[in-house]
């Protein structure tokens, strides 16, 4: 049996209360010593950063849109794209648009856990490349024009493309130059 401490009027038992009177001559034990080193605001912090050490805290995720396009013949793989999205840990909501080939997943989802559940279909899958045409400084050369782009969109391209093919030939220009002396002139 274990022996008990009678205080006033509850009894702790014997082990519990040295455990409680130990931890707390600990405590205070460490307070003395880091309050003479670091003064009483060191010692706040350094408390405060140990526990909040000792209860890690989780990162919350963000709420992200993640958009792809993939290649959808029927409805049928509109509704198996839409299954399988779904079942992405963390997704909130799926739309499927089989006019465009495009699938957006909306949660607290990762882009490639997306993408890796949308490759599992055995479909072609890549990222939404598409912006609005406005968003693009050279939205005319040849890595941002797609034919298969949705209306008012083309490929996304970083603002280094130039571009790098011309359809005016340098002859034409220079006939009708006024540095050329032989240039045609018209009045």
């Amino acid at each position: 049996m274990h022996a008990k401490v009678s205080m006033a009027t509850k009894s702790i038992p014997l082990p519990y209360f040295l455990v409680f009177t130990l931890l707390s001559f600990a405590f205070i034990f460490i307070y003395i010593h880091l309050r003479r080193k670091m003064g009483v605001e060191g010692t706040l912090e350094y408390i405060s950063d140990l526990l909040s050490s000792v209860k890690k805290k989780k990162k919350k995720k963000q709420i992200q849109t993640v958009a792809l396009k993939i290649r959808m013949d029927c409805e049928g793989c509109a509704r198996k794209v839409k299954k399988v999205l779904s079942g992405v840990k963390g997704a909130k909501s799926v739309d499927v648009d089989l006019k465009q080939q495009k699938a957006t997943v909306t949660g607290y989802v990762e882009a490639k856990k997306v993408l890796a559940a949308a490759q599992s279909t055995k479909k072609k899958v890549e990222l939404w490349p598409y912006v609005p045409y406005t968003l693009v400084a050279n939205p005319y050369v040849a890595q941002a024009y797609d034919k298969k782009a949705p209306p008012n969109h083309v490929r996304k391209v970083p603002a280094s493309a130039t571009v790098s093919e011309t359809t005016i030939d340098n002859r034409y220009t220079n006939l009708f130059s006024d540095d050329n002396p032989n240039a045609c002139s018209i009045m």
